[in-house]
């Protein structure tokens, strides 16, 4: 992993809202890859988007992202998706993004399950050659690896080692890796199901965006006053 020391990562993501289990998964994937800094980059529309499932303003969305990071000077936001317009394909963001970031690697972070479901996104084949990927996993760790997650057509493209958690492009030369971080019971889903049932979704997000998330009332529920006895 030594080969990515200094590159700058990418979690793109909706971060819908951003949560405590994003930022804790961009910082160990900077201090497990020696990354020079973490870019979050939340997308304006997303393809993949359900039908029905609430989903705040891209601006919003993005103000939220600034304000989560703002403590930590290794975290950027880049409003790359949200001023772009139509869909928020990342093969665009990568090509985009490996041009701006050269000569410094390109690190996309995402997790195991959106990892398992690349195959439907917009050109597979070249995302893996625009960026190296950093795959995340939480203990106890899902069965199976790489050679078991990369979607059909795409393994090929890949060797992969023996124990099945990192892989080189055999054109491209870019990597694969699987990395276990820290177990977090916390997601965007039931962040917002918390908040439909006006329930406390404090120490699940960010202090510095908590009250915001609230008042916006995004989720459903009347915005609600936020007083600190919550």
């Amino acid at each position: 992993m030594g080969d990515l020391a200094g590159g700058v990562g990418v979690y793109g993501g909706t971060f819908n809202p951003i949560h405590l289990g994003h930022l804790r998964a961009a910082e160990e994937v900077m201090e497990r890859l020696g990354l020079a800094r973490m870019l979050f980059v939340p997308s304006a529309r997303p393809p993949h988007k359900q039908d029905g499932d609430p989903i705040a303003a891209p601006e919003l969305r993005l103000s939220w992202v600034q304000a989560a990071i703002s403590s930590n000077p290794r975290f950027q936001a880049d409003s790359l998706e949200v001023e772009r317009a139509g869909p928020s394909y990342l093969v665009d963001t990568l090509r985009t993004l490996r041009e701006r970031l050269a000569p410094a690697r390109t690190v996309f972070t995402l997790g195991c399950d959106a990892f398992r479901e690349m195959d439907t996104w917009r050109d597979p084949k070249t995302l893996f050659t625009l960026a190296d990927f950093a795959v995340t996993t939480r203990p106890p760790r899902q069965r199976g690896g790489l050679k078991e997650w990369l979607p059909e057509g795409l393994a090929n493209a890949f060797e992969i080692d023996e124990d099945g958690r990192s892989a080189r492009h055999r054109e491209a030369g870019t990597r694969l890796l699987l990395l276990e971080i820290t177990a977090l019971e916390v997601s965007a889903s039931s962040i917002r199901q918390r908040l439909r049932e006006g329930r406390s979704v404090r120490y699940l997000l960010p202090e510095a965006i908590h009250d915001d998330v609230i008042a916006s009332g995004c989720y459903g529920g009347a915005p609600r006053a936020t007083d600190g006895s919550e």
